[in-house]
């Protein structure tokens, strides 16, 4: 099937506006021990929290923050295992299961932010674009045709063409589409994705407009 792409923007961000709410704030802040009882804005929950973090040693603030995002994926020993980790390493960037790449990100960049950069900056990519289907392609654009369009797009070095070649290629089924992007938003005259930069970068785009063919995994 074929698709026409013109991509509008591509922005490089290190944290995401819509990450935490009021309600995340207020409940991190109770983990932490912290009195918020009479606040409600949410610029001042954040500096009360960034305060409440930076009083902890950071393994033990990661440790709060990944129960509270993470409780329901990870156990105990992970938990406490990756509060350690993340202090050297990208972890939203290396942890074996993509699907929690978007919530380890988050919470990676929180405590970036309290602890004044004492865990790694890691960052995120937001394309602003068009798609068209071209013949008689599907109408409806998904994560995967969307992943399998801007691959064609970008360079021999990304790392989702060497991760996911026989998945890109229509080879085997692209499960992992739905948690590479992140998020896929749509309005009246665009779209926008979001992802990790670790999977896609701005200097990785080869051109802003192309056709591009691509073909979908059947099981015989």
């Amino acid at each position: 099937m074929k698709y026409a792409i013109k991509i509008h923007k591509i922005s490089t961000v290190d944290e995401l506006s819509d990450a935490w709410k009021v309600e995340d704030f207020k409940a991190l802040l109770k983990r932490f021990e912290f009195p918020n009882n009479d606040v409600s804005d949410i610029k001042e929950l954040r500096e009360l929290l960034f305060m409440a973090i930076a009083d902890k040693d950071p393994s033990e603030a990661a440790t709060i923050v990944l129960d509270y995002k993470l409780g329901a994926h990870l156990n105990e020993g992970q938990i406490d295992s990756l509060s350690y980790e993340m202090l050297v390493d990208k972890i939203s960037e290396e942890y074996p299961k993509i699907d929690l790449h978007k919530e380890l990100f988050n919470v990676n960049q929180l405590l970036y932010k309290a602890f004044n950069g004492t865990f790694p900056n890691t960052k995120a990519t937001i394309i602003d674009f068009e798609i068209t289907p071209l013949l008689n392609a599907n109408k409806e654009i998904t994560k995967e045709i969307v992943l399998k369009c801007f691959a064609k797009n970008l360079d021999s070095h990304n790392i989702i063409l060497r991760l996911f070649g026989k998945q890109l290629s229509g080879d085997e089924a692209f499960e992992e589409a739905d948690d590479i992007i992140w998020d896929l938003q749509q309005n009246e005259t665009s779209r926008r994705l979001i992802t990790s930069e670790y999977f896609m970068n701005n200097a990785e785009f080869l051109q802003p407009e192309m056709d591009c063919k691509i073909d979908f995994f059947t099981e015989e």
